[in-house]
């Protein structure tokens, strides 16, 4: 019994690491990755494609309720997979980024910069308690 209780507790846990080294949580995110659909994207000369596998899971989801592709601002998109949940929270906080940038600085965000925000963001949600780590991907 007491060997089940700590099972689920490292299966619960974001900060606890099992006994062979593992974060179940965060295994637990990679796997709703990989069970979402495609998102691809394309570096060309002129600019990026970003192209997406569109799929509706239940025939209650409205189809145009599903979003894949998101813009952040006016010269950054992103693509999800994983999620839409999750995918909405860190667009919604990319948006934000993009926002406190131009108020701050008077000028777009980059995309290099931006990268780093979110990531960050991300990361800050493997690292601490009463908190889950996001199950999507973003390019």
């Amino acid at each position: 019994m007491q060997g089940q209780a700590q099972q689920q507790a490292y299966d619960r846990g974001i900060t606890i690491f099992s006994p062979d080294g593992r974060l179940y949580q965060v295994e637990y995110a990679r796997e709703a990755v990989k069970r979402g659909t495609a998102s691809i994207g394309v570096r060309t000369a002129d600019g990026v494609v970003l192209a997406v596998d569109k799929r509706v899971p239940s025939e209650l989801l409205e189809d145009s309720s599903v979003e894949k592709i998101h813009k952040a601002d006016n010269h950054i998109g992103i693509a999800s997979a994983g999620h839409v949940a999750d995918a909405r929270q860190l667009i919604d906080f990319a948006r934000r980024q993009t926002q406190v940038n131009q108020l701050r600085y008077g000028e777009p965000i980059g995309v290099e910069t931006l990268t780093k925000e979110v990531t960050d963001h991300i990361q800050q949600y493997t690292q601490v308690g009463g908190a889950r780590p996001f199950g999507v991907a973003l390019i």
